[in-house]
């Protein structure tokens, strides 16, 4: 995503908490920072993101872990008045708006911008990018995340945007498992995959998931564009969202036990189609 930023022309500054996986970025003329807020003070536009909403929470507001420890002021208190925030991470509505608040009380705009695509949609540039936060902000950076996503829209205020993060995840719950369980079937039905996959995913059936991550599963390949882990965080997130939005949603519900078996097998670090294993061990395949 960055590297699609710098090929369109824009000057980066780049901090990753591993190095190496920004040397090709800096090999191209983006600098180094030594630490996020070096890489915010001087920047027109901030765009972050990471993994779970407690390291939002750290890089925006820091912290302090008492007497002795290091006191960091986050990345907020470094950026000039006027520069835009944008926090790809998908993370808490209610932590984007607390965000908003505290940035507006320094003079930074902020946006959160979680997106959704996968790898693939990474390094095509076809991510869909769902966008909360203000109409100027908006219109400022729109332009920069369309070097990313082929879809761009503003969704609403802040919380927006991750709110459509949630419903994205919501239904991606279904589909996955949809997926799943319909390999499964056909597996013990004594069908070649891909064939069913070939058919069944260019009629109704048709979805990024069977797809995309059927092949993945008739070939295996359980190896992460998407990790179980960072699903299960966000099925997380989605559960606390409808306890405050008073919603049951049992598929949802469904959805995260299922992942969290996974993580018990210890596919947290494989791709969330690996939930394929988890039923099929269920049924003896």
């Amino acid at each position: 995503m960055a590297g699609h930023l710098q090929d369109a022309g824009h000057q980066l500054s780049v901090f990753t908490r591993t190095r190496s996986k920004a040397e090709e970025l800096i090999a191209a003329g983006a600098r180094w920072a030594e630490t996020p807020e070096e890489a915010a003070a001087d920047a027109e536009v901030l765009f972050t993101i990471v993994g779970y909403p407690h390291d939002v929470e750290s890089l925006y507001l820091g912290e302090r872990e008492g007497d002795g420890a290091t006191d960091r002021s986050g990345v907020l208190a470094a950026m000039n008045r006027g520069a835009i925030a944008v926090d790809m991470t998908t993370s808490s509505p209610a932590l984007a708006m607390k965000i908003h608040e505290a940035a507006r009380e320094r003079g930074v705009l902020t946006l959160d911008a979680p997106v959704s695509g996968g790898d693939t949609g990474a390094r095509e540039a076809r991510l869909a990018i769902m966008v909360g936060g203000d109409q100027a902000a908006f219109d400022r950076v729109q332009p920069l995340l369309e070097t990313m996503g082929r879809t761009v829209e503003l969704m609403g205020g802040p919380g927006s945007g991750q709110h459509t993060k949630m419903a994205n995840q919501i239904l991606i719950a279904g589909t996955i498992f949809g997926t799943v369980e319909s390999l499964i079937y056909a597996t013990r039905a004594g069908l070649n995959l891909d064939h069913v996959i070939g058919v069944i995913g260019s009629g109704a059936a048709g979805s990024f998931q069977i797809n995309n991550l059927g092949p993945r599963i008739a070939a295996g390949d359980m190896e992460p564009g998407f990790m179980i882990k960072h699903y299960l965080k966000d099925l997380g997130i989605a559960i606390d969202e409808c306890r405050r939005l008073g919603l049951g949603l049992p598929n949802l519900a469904l959805a995260e036990s299922f992942y969290r078996a996974a993580v018990a097998q210890g596919l947290a670090d494989k791709g969330h189609h690996a939930l394929h294993a988890v039923v099929a061990t269920m049924n003896g395949l």
